[in-house]
Protein backbone atom coordinates (compact mmCIF):
# COMPACT_ATOMS: atom_id res chain seq x y z
CA UNK A 1 0.00 0.00 0.00
CA UNK A 2 2.86 2.34 0.88
CA UNK A 3 4.53 1.57 -2.46
CA UNK A 4 1.35 2.46 -4.39
CA UNK A 5 0.99 5.72 -2.44
CA UNK A 6 4.63 6.61 -3.05
CA UNK A 7 4.33 5.84 -6.79
CA UNK A 8 1.18 7.99 -7.04
CA UNK A 9 2.93 10.90 -5.31
CA UNK A 10 5.85 10.68 -7.74
CA UNK A 11 3.52 10.68 -10.76
CA UNK A 12 1.63 13.70 -9.42
CA UNK A 13 4.91 15.52 -8.80
CA UNK A 14 6.05 15.03 -12.41
CA UNK A 15 2.65 16.07 -13.74
CA UNK A 16 2.83 19.22 -11.62
CA UNK A 17 6.32 20.00 -12.95
CA UNK A 18 5.07 19.49 -16.50
CA UNK A 19 2.12 21.82 -15.99
CA UNK A 20 4.21 24.64 -14.54
CA UNK A 21 6.98 24.17 -17.08
CA UNK A 22 4.40 24.59 -19.82
CA UNK A 23 3.08 27.74 -18.20
CA UNK A 24 6.50 29.38 -18.29
CA UNK A 25 7.57 28.32 -21.77
CA UNK A 26 8.82 31.46 -23.61
CA UNK A 27 6.58 32.67 -26.42
CA UNK A 28 7.68 31.42 -29.83
CA UNK A 29 9.08 34.41 -31.76
CA UNK A 30 7.16 33.28 -34.83
CA UNK A 31 3.82 34.05 -33.19
CA UNK A 32 1.98 37.10 -34.55
CA UNK A 33 2.79 40.37 -32.81
CA UNK A 34 -0.05 42.68 -31.90
CA UNK A 35 -0.23 46.35 -32.83
CA UNK A 36 0.28 47.16 -29.17
CA UNK A 37 3.75 45.63 -28.77
CA UNK A 38 6.17 48.02 -27.07
CA UNK A 39 9.15 47.20 -29.31
CA UNK A 40 9.43 45.49 -32.69
CA UNK A 41 12.91 44.94 -34.03
CA UNK A 42 15.03 42.79 -36.33
CA UNK A 43 14.10 39.15 -35.79
CA UNK A 44 10.45 39.85 -34.94
CA UNK A 45 7.74 38.15 -36.98
CA UNK A 46 4.00 38.43 -37.34
CA UNK A 47 1.06 40.45 -38.58
CA UNK A 48 2.29 43.76 -37.17
CA UNK A 49 5.54 43.35 -39.07
CA UNK A 50 3.46 42.81 -42.23
CA UNK A 51 1.52 45.98 -41.48
CA UNK A 52 4.76 47.93 -41.02
CA UNK A 53 6.17 46.53 -44.28
CA UNK A 54 2.97 47.32 -46.17
CA UNK A 55 2.87 50.92 -45.01
CA UNK A 56 6.56 51.48 -45.71
CA UNK A 57 6.23 49.91 -49.15
CA UNK A 58 3.16 51.99 -50.03
CA UNK A 59 5.03 55.13 -49.01
CA UNK A 60 8.18 54.27 -50.95
CA UNK A 61 10.49 53.43 -48.06
CA UNK A 62 10.61 49.66 -48.53
CA UNK A 63 11.15 47.51 -51.61
CA UNK A 64 11.32 44.04 -50.11
CA UNK A 65 8.73 41.30 -49.70
CA UNK A 66 5.77 41.71 -47.36
CA UNK A 67 6.42 38.48 -45.50
CA UNK A 68 6.02 39.43 -41.84
CA UNK A 69 9.72 38.86 -41.16
CA UNK A 70 11.63 41.81 -39.73
CA UNK A 71 14.91 41.36 -41.58
CA UNK A 72 17.76 43.65 -42.59
CA UNK A 73 15.80 45.26 -45.46
CA UNK A 74 12.88 46.07 -43.19
CA UNK A 75 15.24 47.54 -40.60
CA UNK A 76 16.88 49.80 -43.21
CA UNK A 77 13.43 50.92 -44.42
CA UNK A 78 12.41 51.75 -40.85
CA UNK A 79 15.63 53.76 -40.37
CA UNK A 80 14.93 55.63 -43.63
CA UNK A 81 11.41 56.42 -42.40
CA UNK A 82 12.72 57.53 -39.01
CA UNK A 83 15.26 59.88 -40.60
CA UNK A 84 12.59 61.48 -42.78
CA UNK A 85 10.21 61.95 -39.86
CA UNK A 86 12.57 63.34 -37.22
CA UNK A 87 12.53 60.19 -35.08
CA UNK A 88 15.39 58.44 -33.32
CA UNK A 89 17.16 56.49 -36.08
CA UNK A 90 17.75 53.05 -34.59
CA UNK A 91 15.76 50.71 -36.83
CA UNK A 92 13.61 49.71 -33.87
CA UNK A 93 9.85 50.26 -34.00
CA UNK A 94 8.94 51.54 -30.57
CA UNK A 95 5.81 53.42 -29.60
CA UNK A 96 6.87 56.71 -31.23
CA UNK A 97 7.63 55.04 -34.56
CA UNK A 98 4.42 53.00 -34.35
CA UNK A 99 2.50 56.23 -33.82
CA UNK A 100 4.25 57.91 -36.76
CA UNK A 101 3.38 54.89 -38.91
CA UNK A 102 -0.27 55.24 -37.95
CA UNK A 103 -0.34 51.96 -36.04
CA UNK A 104 -2.32 52.30 -32.83
CA UNK A 105 -0.54 51.57 -29.56
CA UNK A 106 -3.80 51.34 -27.59
CA UNK A 107 -6.69 48.98 -28.07
CA UNK A 108 -9.20 51.81 -27.68
CA UNK A 109 -8.26 53.59 -30.88
CA UNK A 110 -11.23 54.04 -33.18
CA UNK A 111 -9.20 54.74 -36.30
CA UNK A 112 -11.31 55.94 -39.20
CA UNK A 113 -14.46 54.08 -38.11
CA UNK A 114 -16.15 57.28 -36.91
CA UNK A 115 -15.79 58.98 -40.30
CA UNK A 116 -17.99 58.57 -43.37
CA UNK A 117 -16.95 58.12 -47.00
CA UNK A 118 -17.98 61.73 -47.54
CA UNK A 119 -15.57 62.80 -44.80
CA UNK A 120 -12.73 60.87 -46.45
CA UNK A 121 -13.44 62.51 -49.79
CA UNK A 122 -13.73 65.98 -48.28
CA UNK A 123 -10.41 65.58 -46.47
CA UNK A 124 -8.80 64.25 -49.65
CA UNK A 125 -10.04 67.31 -51.55
CA UNK A 126 -8.60 69.60 -48.87
CA UNK A 127 -5.26 67.78 -48.97
CA UNK A 128 -5.16 67.91 -52.76
CA UNK A 129 -6.02 71.61 -52.81
CA UNK A 130 -3.58 72.55 -50.07
CA UNK A 131 -0.63 70.20 -50.49
CA UNK A 132 -0.61 68.23 -53.74
CA UNK A 133 2.89 69.54 -54.48
CA UNK A 134 4.23 68.29 -51.14
CA UNK A 135 5.68 64.90 -50.27
CA UNK A 136 3.35 62.10 -49.24
CA UNK A 137 4.27 62.59 -45.59
CA UNK A 138 3.55 66.30 -45.97
CA UNK A 139 0.11 65.54 -47.38
CA UNK A 140 -0.73 63.19 -44.50
CA UNK A 141 0.44 65.88 -42.07
CA UNK A 142 -2.02 68.39 -43.56
CA UNK A 143 -4.80 65.85 -43.09
CA UNK A 144 -3.66 65.25 -39.52
CA UNK A 145 -3.96 68.97 -38.73
CA UNK A 146 -7.62 68.85 -39.74
CA UNK A 147 -8.22 65.83 -37.50
CA UNK A 148 -6.34 67.47 -34.62
CA UNK A 149 -8.63 70.48 -34.93
CA UNK A 150 -11.72 68.25 -34.80
CA UNK A 151 -10.45 66.86 -31.48
CA UNK A 152 -9.62 70.34 -30.10
CA UNK A 153 -12.19 72.32 -28.14
CA UNK A 154 -10.99 75.46 -29.94
CA UNK A 155 -12.36 74.35 -33.31
CA UNK A 156 -15.57 72.84 -34.76
CA UNK A 157 -15.96 69.14 -34.03
CA UNK A 158 -16.85 67.91 -37.52
CA UNK A 159 -14.88 67.46 -40.72
CA UNK A 160 -16.96 69.94 -42.69
CA UNK A 161 -17.03 72.38 -39.78
CA UNK A 162 -13.23 72.51 -39.56
CA UNK A 163 -12.56 72.59 -43.30
CA UNK A 164 -15.16 75.21 -44.12
CA UNK A 165 -14.45 77.41 -41.10
CA UNK A 166 -14.04 80.97 -42.37
CA UNK A 167 -10.49 81.86 -43.47
CA UNK A 168 -9.17 78.50 -42.23
CA UNK A 169 -7.78 77.12 -45.49
CA UNK A 170 -6.61 78.83 -48.68
CA UNK A 171 -7.94 75.99 -50.82
CA UNK A 172 -11.48 76.78 -49.63
CA UNK A 173 -11.06 80.50 -50.23
CA UNK A 174 -9.71 80.15 -53.77
CA UNK A 175 -11.95 77.25 -54.82
CA UNK A 176 -9.28 74.53 -55.09
CA UNK A 177 -11.30 72.51 -52.59
CA UNK A 178 -13.56 71.68 -55.54
CA UNK A 179 -10.81 69.99 -57.56
CA UNK A 180 -10.98 66.20 -57.93
CA UNK A 181 -8.36 64.63 -55.64
CA UNK A 182 -5.96 62.04 -56.99
CA UNK A 183 -5.31 58.61 -55.51
CA UNK A 184 -2.39 59.91 -53.44
CA UNK A 185 -4.53 62.53 -51.71
CA UNK A 186 -7.22 59.93 -50.98
CA UNK A 187 -4.65 57.57 -49.51
CA UNK A 188 -3.15 60.38 -47.43
CA UNK A 189 -6.60 61.20 -46.07
CA UNK A 190 -7.17 57.58 -45.09
CA UNK A 191 -3.77 57.30 -43.42
CA UNK A 192 -4.42 60.46 -41.42
CA UNK A 193 -7.80 59.10 -40.36
CA UNK A 194 -6.17 55.83 -39.34
CA UNK A 195 -4.05 57.74 -36.83
CA UNK A 196 -0.80 58.64 -38.58
CA UNK A 197 0.19 62.14 -37.47
CA UNK A 198 3.51 63.34 -38.95
CA UNK A 199 2.60 66.84 -37.71
CA UNK A 200 3.06 65.75 -34.07
CA UNK A 201 -0.22 67.18 -32.88
CA UNK A 202 -0.10 70.43 -34.86
CA UNK A 203 -3.18 72.61 -35.16
CA UNK A 204 -1.71 74.92 -37.78
CA UNK A 205 0.65 74.88 -40.73
CA UNK A 206 1.98 77.58 -42.99
CA UNK A 207 4.46 78.29 -45.74
CA UNK A 208 7.01 80.78 -44.31
CA UNK A 209 7.78 82.02 -47.82
CA UNK A 210 4.22 83.23 -48.39
CA UNK A 211 2.68 83.68 -44.92
CA UNK A 212 1.91 87.28 -43.96
CA UNK A 213 0.37 86.85 -40.50
CA UNK A 214 2.78 87.74 -37.70
CA UNK A 215 0.58 85.75 -35.32
CA UNK A 216 1.29 82.44 -37.05
CA UNK A 217 5.04 82.99 -36.66
CA UNK A 218 4.55 83.13 -32.91
CA UNK A 219 3.19 79.59 -32.72
CA UNK A 220 5.46 76.80 -31.44
CA UNK A 221 6.83 74.69 -34.29
CA UNK A 222 6.40 70.93 -34.05
CA UNK A 223 8.02 69.92 -37.34
CA UNK A 224 8.87 71.24 -40.80
CA UNK A 225 7.96 69.04 -43.78
CA UNK A 226 8.74 70.34 -47.22
CA UNK A 227 7.41 73.86 -47.63
CA UNK A 228 5.16 73.70 -44.60
CA UNK A 229 5.93 74.54 -40.99
CA UNK A 230 3.56 72.78 -38.58
CA UNK A 231 2.77 74.39 -35.24
CA UNK A 232 0.59 74.31 -32.13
Amino acid sequence: MKKIFKLTAIVLMFLSIGIFAGAYTPTDNSQPLTAYAAVISQGSRGQTVKTIQTKLKNWGYYKGAIDGIYGAKTKEAVKYFQRKNGLKVDGVVGNQTLKALGISTTSSSQGSSSYTDADVMLLARLIYGEARGESYVGQVAVGAVVLNRIKSASFPNTMAGVIYQKYAFTAVDDGQINLTPNATAKKAAQDAMNGWDPSYGALYYYNPATATSQWIFSRKTTVTIGNHVFAI
